[in-house]
């Protein structure tokens, strides 16, 4: 799961002309389900944006209040185009959460949030709908979120790495055994190399 959030002073949501949705200060979150999503990956969503410090506190000190802290809203807006992997300078959506099953999946993340914070704070789009998304981003300030499920530990990747090429320099310093015999100097009258039993020396026997 993915998300763009952005700190506004104030963001709307328009389809076919009419405003459906706005809010005054606050966030926007555009939100992208992926194919491999679970209710794990919705309730990190829901904990990262209502704890994300963004906003100052009363004294101007900033990065210090959450949205919860403040007392602002939110404005949610599905957006299956986070999850586009460029094939070229073509988009492709293959790792998006079908229709069907991400509309429950995101209902479900609108309903988390509510009963996280409270629910008449809590705005959205319309799902599946040509939305004109108006934002007026405050500071600029956009902070882009991944769940755990999608993020790969640098860490960890680094230790999978050095263990490939530790692997890989094993097998260029140490011949196999049938290399080994293969590249051994081979005695006419020595009796193994006339018996077969070792690959293709049999081969290698004058007539």
């Amino acid at each position: 799961m993915k998300a763009i959030v952005q700190r506004v002073a104030q963001a709307s949501v328009t389809v076919g002309g009419e405003q459906i949705s706005s809010i005054g200060r606050g966030l926007c979150v555009l939100l992208g389900i992926s194919l491999e999503d679970t209710q794990r990956e919705l309730e990190h969503m829901v904990r990262k944006i209502l704890n994300l410090r963004v906003f100052e506190d009363e004294s101007g000190k900033h990065w210090s209040k959450s949205v919860m802290d403040k007392q602002y809203e939110v404005l949610c807006v599905s957006q299956f185009t986070l999850q586009c992997i460029l094939k070229g300078n073509k988009p492709d959506y293959h790792m998006a959460m079908p229709t069907e099953q991400a509309e429950c999946f995101y209902n479900n993340f609108l309903e988390q949030l509510r009963k996280a914070y409270k629910p008449e704070l809590i705005k959205d789009g319309k799902f599946g709908a040509y939305m004109q998304v108006h934002i007026q981003n405050d500071g600029p300030v956009t902070i882009e979120l991944e769940s755990p499920a999608a993020t790969v530990d640098p860490k960890q990747l680094t230790k999978l790495e050095k263990q490939q090429q530790r692997k890989e320099k094993t097998r260029a310093k140490v011949p196999s055994e049938s290399s080994r015999e293969r590249s051994a100097p081979r005695n006419k009258d020595d009796p193994s190399a006339s018996s077969g039993a070792e690959g293709d020396v049999s081969s290698e026997r004058e007539p």
